[in-house]
Order: C-alpha cells, then sequence, then structure tokens
C-alpha cells in the first residue's frame, strides 16, 4: 500500500513557448500555465506534463472516483490477474491529458466537449508519466480545436487518443 512519504515529481513544460502575455505569472518552476486565446492557437502546438504515479495518488483517486477496484489496491488481488500486480487508474492516466488541456494548451478557461482514449499498456505504482497534448486542427469560426492526446512511461505509450475543445478568445464577452 501507499506511504505519505512517496515524493512526486515535478511537473515539466514542454520547450514550446506560448506567448508570454498569455500566461500567468504565478505558476510553479517549470511548469506553463495561463491560456493560450484561440487567436494566438497554432497547429502544432504542444505541451506537456510529467509526473510521478505513487501509491497516494492511487489511493486518492480511488477515493475520489469511489473505484476500489482491488486491481489498483490491492497488492495480492493484483499479483493474481493478467498484469501480475497493481496497476493505476487508467482515468488517473488520462487525468494527466486533462490537466496539461486546462493548465496549459489552450489553457484556463478551455471547456472539454469530447475525449476519445485508447488504453494500450498498465501504469504501475512508481511510473513516471508524460502526457503529451498537440493541437492538430483549429476551427476559428466555432472556436474549437482537435487535439492529439498521448501519456508514456518511458518509450511506451500507454494511452492515447484525442480531444475537442472550446477554447477561449480574448474577442468574448
Amino acid at each position: 500500500m501507499f506511504d505519505a512519504r512517496d515524493e512526486v515529481l515535478s511537473a515539466e513544460a514542454a520547450p514550446e513557448a506560448a506567448p508570454e502575455a498569455a500566461l500567468a505569472e504565478t505558476a510553479p518552476e517549470g511548469v506553463r500555465r495561463g491560456t493560450i486565446p484561440i487567436e494566438d492557437l497554432e497547429v502544432g502546438m504542444v505541451r506537456t506534463l510529467a509526473k510521478v504515479i505513487n501509491d497516494r495518488e492511487i489511493a486518492m483517486f480511488a477515493d475520489v472516483s469511489s473505484d476500489h477496484n482491488p486491481v489498483h489496491l490491492d497488492d495480492d488481488y493484483a499479483a493474481g490477474t493478467i498484469f501480475g500486480g497493481r496497476i493505476a487508474h487508467g482515468m488517473l492516466t488520462s487525468a494527466l491529458i486533462s490537466a496539461v488541456i486546462g493548465e496549459q494548451l489552450p489553457g484556463h478557461g478551455t471547456v472539454y466537449l469530447k475525449q476519445a482514449l485508447t488504453f494500450l499498456a498498465p501504469v504501475r505504482p512508481g511510473d513516471r508519466v508524460e502526457a503529451r497534448v498537440e493541437v492538430r486542427e483549429i476551427d476559428h469560426r466555432r472556436r474549437r480545436a482537435t487535439l492529439d492526446c498521448r501519456c508514456t512511461v518511458g518509450d511506451t505509450v500507454v494511452l492515447k487518443g484525442e480531444a475537442l475543445v472550446l477554447v477561449p478568445s480574448r474577442d468574448a464577452a
């Protein structure tokens, strides 16, 4: 089970920079936060977030989601599954994509309209997950963007998908 002393790796931002005027000044070190409005959004923009998923996050997610499946929480039970040990909730992993979208790309004020996900491999306690979001298409008239999303552990893609979001505008009232 988890140990409250477990540490979480701080989030890391991708090297690509958004217009500086669109970023919040109070972001933690290494994380770009704020909003990139539809007027400044460009196809190919990328943001990432990296985090170690530890037992504490898994237990907290189980409590928040009410998903107490023993494959996530019970070492003995999980040892007898096809995974051979405990795994993190898939939606906990996907929440890192939500964090990138809501905090970085496009950022604050973005509204999810649709999300499609395919889970390809398990995330285990202690794994460092990197969530990556890239702008694939932009519909300026409707203020929508289609985003390619993926999470990796090392070189292994553990989750992939796409999101459709409503992007904030500087001109919206």
